[in-house]
């Protein structure tokens, strides 16, 4: 019985990329003619970037273009499906291509992944699973990848429609292995402000600024607002639309400015509302520690000052 391959296959349904395509490719060995190159995304088969095709500049060195062992995104100028030739080229690629290529490959290395998995936990052809799930997606949503995301929240819409799918345990891995690997993380954002109020009503009409600033709180894009040390408060929200936090947040910071402003107050941004990592937010909680160290001093100051003053009596 022939050993069924579950770690190799291409990522494409065409066995052999078309010209002008942008691919991805590993460098192997560099050569008079120009560069060896394996196709990282047509399962390792090979291709030469000419050297004509290296740079738009005058090439002194190839070492300096190019270099054994690294990635690099090229063009396909031609594909001799009978001899297996391609021929790639490095200097016909733009900015903006490479940005596109990149994306594309991610994505490809994502579902490449998911797939592999499954199917060496099951031992079933990587081939087979990609004849039945990825590259029908790939038709389907323009890349399987899109139609995996899809498949988080609607997956009978997804998978329902697949003339030929796996066995059902199969479908069930692959949705919890997807379900474990794309469903996106929380999004923490976080904005610093510093808010005063010298007038009559002072802390009042601080409460009631930040209070007009949390009525924007919701479940989809909740909004919490902490002192950390007089003036200097935050605002954060935890989501999972980065944008629509910031862009919330940016609307709390103007209600609050709003109500402190007619109170007689003022309230400068410190901080506009941006993601924040693990490493800001232990920092700002060095801060309010040791805000409430002093805090605990202070009043442990004014208790040794009650007792000598009662002592003098």
């Amino acid at each position: 019985m022939d050993e069924v391959n579950t770690t190799t296959c291409r990522f494409y349904a065409n066995k052999y990329p078309e010209v002008d395509d942008l691919v991805m490719v590993n460098v192997k060995e560099i050569a008079d003619m120009g560069a060896y190159v394996k196709l990282l995304e047509y399962d390792d088969i090979e291709g030469m970037i000419l050297l004509s095709e290296l740079s738009r500049r005058r090439i002194r060195s190839i070492q300096k273009h190019i270099k054994v062992g690294k990635n690099e995104i090229v063009v396909v100028l031609r594909v001799d499906k009978d001899k297996g030739y391609i021929d790639l080229s490095k200097r016909r690629v733009s900015a903006e291509d490479v940005e596109k290529c990149e994306e594309k490959y991610t994505k490809s290395k994502t579902v490449h992944s998911i797939l592999r998995h499954v199917a060496e936990k099951h031992k079933y052809s990587l081939e087979k699973l990609y004849e039945q799930v990825g590259w029908p997606l790939s038709t389907k949503y323009g890349h399987a990848y899109d139609g995996f995301k899809l498949s988080i929240t609607n997956p009978d819409q997804v998978f329902g429609d697949l003339e030929d799918p796996a066995s059902p345990a199969i479908m069930e891995d692959l949705k919890a292995q997807i379900g474990r690997r794309l469903t996106p993380n929380p999004v923490k954002v976080r904005a610093d402000i510093d808010i005063t109020c010298f007038a009559y009503e002072g802390i009042e009409a601080i409460k009631k600024a930040l209070a007009a600033g949390e009525t924007l709180n919701s479940e989809l894009v909740p909004v919490k607002v902490k002192l950390v040390a007089a003036p200097l408060f935050v605002l954060t929200s935890t989501c999972l639309d980065k944008q629509k936090a910031i862009d919330t947040l940016g609307e709390a910071i103007e209600k609050i400015r709003e109500s402190i402003e007619a109170s007689g107050g003022s309230l400068t941004v410190k901080m506009e509302p941006k993601a924040v990592t693990e490493t800001d937010d232990a920092e700002l909680a060095k801060l309010m520690e040791k805000t409430e160290q002093q805090n605990k001093l202070v009043d442990g100051d004014d208790d040794d000052a009650d007792e000598e003053a009662g002592d003098f009596e």
